[in-house]
């Protein structure tokens, strides 16, 4: 008897490698222990791990591990991205469409929630803007452009006054965000598959500031002002931060501008593409977008 035991231990052991089958492992965790482990990680860590076995990918579905990663008001969120609320859903699921990059407002806005901190980021394109003359071909012009999230950017060609508004009333959880404007001096383009710039109509940004000001519904106000005078490449021009409260639940209307109307000069030779509104933790990653 002794024999066959030794002989069935070893063939398990073939089975399972050289695991000592006669000490517990990670496989013989209960899924609901494993999902208090998952729960302290962030998605993209929940993700990896539950690669590892069975349990572990069991756990990963779990709603109550989703639940501490989404954002509070989700439902708030994606009602206004998709007009309603999917039923049905896990939260998991919730989890994936969020983290993507979501249109809505006819494609104007795009909305995702980041995938490592779960804030809640969202762009707006230049068409999405209130812009001063932009349907005058003498000053404005859309230009196709694949370094944009809504592949065309307005471009300014040369004009007296500049002028640029815009809002969003947006449940955005609580935190401290921020918004930019991603601006380029000169106008984008290829030659031969190589990035070029034209940079012959840029004029008029270095002889007075461009002023950004930020304001909200409870009172929150920013205003600064900076010349514009790198070309060539796409930047990120602070407009202001703003801070919406735990005790807010609902949605928190913000208004931004960007505006340079001394008319003693013109200026032209910049390209609009959109505003960014980032958690401020996130700063470091407006590159990505």
């Amino acid at each position: 008897m002794g024999a066959g035991f030794s002989l069935f231990h070893k063939n398990l052991s073939s089975c399972y490698g050289d695991r000592d089958l006669t000490k517990p492992g990670l496989g013989d965790l209960p899924e609901s222990c494993v999902a208090l482990i998952l729960q302290n990680l962030d998605p993209v860590e929940i993700c990896r791990f539950s690669k590892l076995n069975r349990a572990f990918h069991g756990a990963s579905w779990a709603d109550f591990v989703w639940e501490s990663k989404l954002p509070p008001d989700y439902r708030l969120i994606l009602e206004k991205i998709l007009g309603g609320f999917p039923e049905n859903l896990s939260k998991r699921d919730i989890f994936t469409f969020l983290s993507r990059v979501n249109s809505f407002d006819e494609g104007n806005k795009k909305a995702w929630v980041d995938k490592r901190t779960g804030g809640l980021c969202l762009c707006i394109s230049a068409k999405g803007l209130s812009i001063t003359g932009i349907d005058d071909r003498r000053y404005w012009s859309h230009l196709p452009n694949d370094e944009s999230r809504f592949s065309s950017v307005a471009y300014v060609q040369q004009i007296w006054w500049f002028q640029v508004d815009g809002e969003i009333d947006f449940p955005f959880p609580a935190g401290t965000y921020s918004v930019f404007f991603r601006l380029h001096l000169g106008k984008p383009g290829k030659r031969f598959g190589w990035k070029v710039c034209d940079t012959e109509q840029v004029h008029g940004w270095n002889i007075k500031p461009v002023r950004f000001q930020l304001s909200t519904e409870d009172g929150q106000h920013s205003s600064s002002q900076c010349m514009l005078t790198e070309a060539g490449n796409w930047s990120h021009h602070h407009a202001g931060d703003f801070v919406v409260s735990k005790t807010k639940n609902s949605s928190t209307k913000i208004k931004f501008s960007m505006t340079q109307i001394d008319c003693t000069h013109t200026k032209g030779g910049l390209c609009l593409d959109s505003v960014v509104v980032y958690p401020s933790s996130c700063k470091d990653r407006l590159m990505q977008v």
